[in-house]
C-alpha cells in the first residue's frame, strides 16, 4: 500500500506522490524530529525539540538529554509502528544532524537514517 509521500508534492501524472512503506516510515520519523513541540495545533506535544540544540551550549549532558528526550518522542509516536535502537544527535556550526537505528516492526527489518538539517 502507498502512503502519501512527505514533503506533499505532486507527481508526474499530476496526483500526489506516493511514498512505499519504509519510505513512509522515514518521512514520519523525519516529521517527529524537526517539529517544535507547540507547532501543530490540535497536538501540542508532538515533536522532539532537537531544532533548539543548535542555539544551546554544547556539552555532554545536553547531548544526552537531547538524545533520551528524541527517543522519547519517537516511542511514543511511532512506537507502535517502530522499535528504537539507537540515537545519535549532533550538533554543528547552524547544523543538526541525527542518526536513527530503528526495527520496522511490520517487517522486522532493522533500518538506520541519517538526518541533516540547517537552522
Amino acid at each position: 500500500m502507498t502512503q502519501v509521500d512527505y514533503p506533499f508534492r505532486f507527481d508526474g501524472r499530476g496526483r500526489a506522490a506516493g511514498a512505499a512503506h519504509d519510505e513512509h516510515i522515514r518521512d514520519l520519523i523525519e516529521q517527529v524530529l524537526f517539529t517544535s513541540p507547540g507547532e501543530r495545533v490540535n497536538r501540542p506535544t508532538f515533536g522532539s525539540g532537537v531544532l533548539k540544540l543548535v542555539f544551546e551550549p554544547n556539552s555532554a549532558t545536553l547531548g544526552a538529554t537531547t538524545q533520551l528526550a528524541v527517543q522519547g518522542a519517537l516511542q511514543q509516536w511511532l512506537g507502535d509502528l517502530i522499535l528504537v535502537e539507537a540515537v545519535q544527535v549532533e550538533s554543528q556550526d547552524s547544523a543538526v544532524q541525527v542518526a536513527v537505528q530503528y526495527v520496522v516492526r511490520r517487517t522486522q527489518q532493522r533500518q538506520v537514517a541519517q538526518f541533516q538539517k540547517a537552522v
